[in-house]
């Protein structure tokens, strides 16, 4: 038996698709059938005909054909559309983009793989229970494996630049209130020296040294917090630096992880599946075509 290379589940899906076009199929070619018995029962009573009376037939017969015909493109290719928006809605929903490339809906080598399955399969109907049609609403890829495991570590990273971001905005803060409190202590100090030259006039000469050695030790115990400060503020622009690297690092891993997981997507059996439908849906236009030309008039 001829196979697509696709898992059993996906290979149903595919036969259920199979059996729906051909039904569709087959009721279009039945009225078409009736169009022509038409004609032969309300038009074809005589036993000669002009040339002009075989052409007010034969366009009358072109105008019915080619609107079912046609009716039945239009609707061909809107089927096709929303098989389609079920395949990328089902994706979207793993924040995956798909692609196609319609120039394999021409490919000779896989529309012949795709008809010997297709007869494969109908032409040994009856040895196979008929799979029930209804299926339910499309539900989201879950193959496991490497995907899960994608899927999981996009979570943990999204996670991660949330606590990052709110670590980098504390870090932030701090470092403003350091910034004020250097700026303070040295409005103080700025104080502190603006006073002790205006109280040195007023000094007695006996109380002068004292006040000196003061002035020198507040001096000391202030540069000391001050270069503590310094130091604190250093070290938390530091971090500062540190979580933003972190931040990039963490973005670059998170878009390593989609990135990963759009190339393991393209490789699954829903994406080829996706394109080899694409391909026997365009043969059949091209088709369908073909057959129509027939009956156009010639210029």
């Amino acid at each position: 038996m001829a196979e697509l290379g696709l898992n059993e589940h996906h290979q149903n899906e595919v036969i259920n698709y199979m059996r729906f076009a051909r039904s569709k199929r087959g009721l279009r070619l039945k009225t078409v059938d009736s169009c022509f018995q038409d004609l032969k029962e309300s038009r074809l009573v005589e036993d000669t005909f002009t040339v002009d009376e075989v052409s007010e037939v034969l366009s009358g017969l072109q105008a019915v054909v080619y609107s079912e015909v046609e009716s039945e493109l239009i609707n061909t290719a809107h089927t096709n559309v929303l098989l389609l928006r079920q395949l990328f809605s089902q994706a979207e929903k793993w924040y995956l983009k798909l692609q196609t490339d319609i120039s394999e809906l021409e490919n000779r080598e896989l529309l012949e793989q795709v008809a010997e399955f297709e007869k494969a399969e109908f032409t040994s109907s009856n040895k196979k229970p008929i799979i029930d049609t209804m299926k339910p609403k499309l539900a989201p890829l879950n193959e496991g494996g490497t995907t899960e495991l994608l899927n999981k570590e996009i979570s943990r990273l999204q996670e991660e630049n949330e606590k990052l971001k709110s670590r980098l905005k504390t870090i932030e803060m701090q470092a403003t209130h350091a910034l004020d409190e250097k700026s303070k202590l040295e409005r103080a100090l700025q104080d502190l020296q603006l006073d002790q030259g205006n109280q040195k006039d007023f000094i007695k000469a006996q109380d002068l040294n004292d006040l000196e050695n003061t002035v020198a030790a507040l001096k000391s115990e202030f540069q000391k917090t001050l270069n503590d400060k310094t130091e604190n503020q250093k070290s938390l622009e530091e971090n500062l630096a540190t979580a933003k690297h972190d931040l990039l690092r963490v973005q670059e891993q998170l878009s390593m992880a989609e990135k990963e997981l759009e190339k393991k997507f393209q490789q699954t059996a829903a994406y080829r599946n996706m394109k080899e439908i694409l391909t026997r849906k365009n043969d059949q236009i091209k088709d369908l075509r073909r057959r129509l030309a027939k009956y156009e008039p010639e210029d």
